[in-house]
């Protein structure tokens, strides 16, 4: 067990593991981390069993220099190498002091920049943002509130696709890690979603599943519903039907017009919005299928 009065200077991991679920795997893996000298400081499992697929999160700390994240990962992958040899299975381990590089897509609407901007500001989101990008350019001034190189890109039908090609050059310049589309009204083009699974994170103005596509605010208002809300998922090529990550809701009434719902729903947006980056950047959310299993 580690000394608490030094525990700042300990080296701090997080493991997480996928696989399908069997006898014994938390005792393996736990048997695994101890044999190496890892004190466990928090852990969480779940075994879902509509599908016998079993997850668990850990985090761990050992001594400074004991072993560094890559020789973890490869005595850990080598003890549990039946487990991990499963076409189902996912394995990663990443230090606790990882900040995930993010560059920010945003179009007209600020208000979900801004937001995501000045919590990182804050230190409450722990990663680097290293670029916006908008198809508006007055969205340059936010960036510019909080030092952060921004770049225009003004898509058109007719040049989406080169559109799309340089912002891909953005973010394979600045080696983009997570990409947030902060109310980025373009369609992400198939293979660029496939090629960012499970690290395009995006937040509808919808309580999806319900209102998909555009103008979901004056389709709630038309249906006379009692909440509005908004969803953050991940980017896949079904459009607003990647796996949900973090919703919020408000209550509204038969007085509330459009314009209104849009305004209440836009503190929903930076809610959903910021939470749920946070859970992907500390390691808490799991993709399951259409799905996720979060650890918060």
């Amino acid at each position: 067990m580690s000394d608490p009065l030094n525990s700042h200077l300990m080296d701090r991991f997080r493991v997480m593991l996928s696989c399908p679920d069997r006898r014994g795997i938390v005792a393996e893996v736990s048997g695994l981390l101890a044999d190496l000298g890892a004190n466990v400081t928090a852990a969480a499992q779940f075994t879902d069993l509509a599908s016998a697929q079993f997850f668990v999160r850990y985090e761990v700390e050992l001594n400074p220099g004991q072993l560094t994240r890559q020789s973890l990962h490869a005595d850990l992958s080598s003890g549990l190498g039946d487990l991990l040899s499963h076409p189902d299975s996912y394995f990663v381990i990443r230090s606790s002091d990882h900040r995930p590089r993010v560059a920010l897509l945003a179009s007209k609407a600020s208000h979900c920049l801004v937001e995501v901007l000045q919590r990182w500001r804050s230190g409450e989101l722990p990663c680097e943002i290293v670029c916006v990008v908008a198809n508006h350019p007055h969205i340059e001034e936010y960036a510019g509130w909080f030092k952060v190189p921004f770049h225009h890109v003004p898509f058109s039908p007719k040049t989406k696709e080169e559109d799309f090609k340089k912002v891909e050059e953005i973010l394979e310049y600045y080696g983009v890690e997570v990409t947030v589309l902060a109310r980025f009204m373009q369609v992400v083009p198939d293979a660029m979603a496939k090629a960012h699974r499970g690290k395009m994170i995006n937040i509808h103005h919808s309580f999806l599943p319900s209102f998909v596509g555009a103008r979901p605010y004056e389709q709630a208002h038309s249906r006379g519903v009692k909440l509005v809300g908004a969803t953050c998922h991940y980017v896949t090529p079904d459009l607003d039907e990647g796996p949900i990550i973090e919703q919020e809701v408000v209550r509204i009434s038969h007085r509330d017009s459009p314009a209104t719902l849009r305004r209440k729903g836009r503190i929903c947006e930076r809610e959903a919005l910021a939470r749920g980056l946070k859970l992907h950047l500390e390691d808490r959310v799991f993709m399951h299928g259409s799905r996720t299993v979060i650890f918060d």
